[in-house]
């Protein structure tokens, strides 16, 4: 069986922008490499400290990855959702980010939400079953 391969549409970004997006790209492939019980421990020791992602902070960052990397245009969406939430970090916010499957047929996926809006997926909320997710750290109120 055939899978269809298209790339997300990609924009050119200004070559002084780049640099934090290829970043988080270079950091997301080895990390989209080990077993989700440690990805969940780094990436939920990643998100501390940050605000939740908006909508378009999240697409910002998920199309600024795409602009930079062929391989997190096409197919590879665990390096793409790692890149995402990455690079939401380095701008001081965090998206949910998600893993998940469907069983009929049975696939695989990786996104990123925010605002309960999927980030830049072509499918509907609810066509992946949600797996592993990893949303904002919970604020700690100050003791009175």
């Amino acid at each position: 069986m055939s899978v269809p391969v298209t790339l997300a549409e990609r924009r050119r970004l200004p070559p002084h922008r780049r640099a934090l997006p290829l970043l988080a790209v270079a950091l997301a492939r080895p990390l989209g490499t080990i077993r989700p019980a440690r990805l969940r421990r780094i990436l939920e020791f990643t998100r501390r400290g940050a605000k939740p992602a908006t909508a378009d902070q999240a697409l910002a960052a998920r199309q600024a990855v795409v602009s930079v990397s062929l391989r997190c245009a096409g197919q590879h969406c665990l390096q793409r959702s790692i890149a995402t939430a990455l690079l939401c970090r380095f701008w001081g916010v965090w998206p949910t980010w998600c893993t998940g499957v469907r069983t009929q047929p049975f696939a695989a996926h990786a996104w990123v939400e925010a605002e309960d809006q999927l980030i830049g997926e072509p499918h509907p909320k609810g066509h992946y079953r949600p797996l592993l997710t990893i949303g904002p750290a919970p604020r700690k109120r100050p003791d009175l």
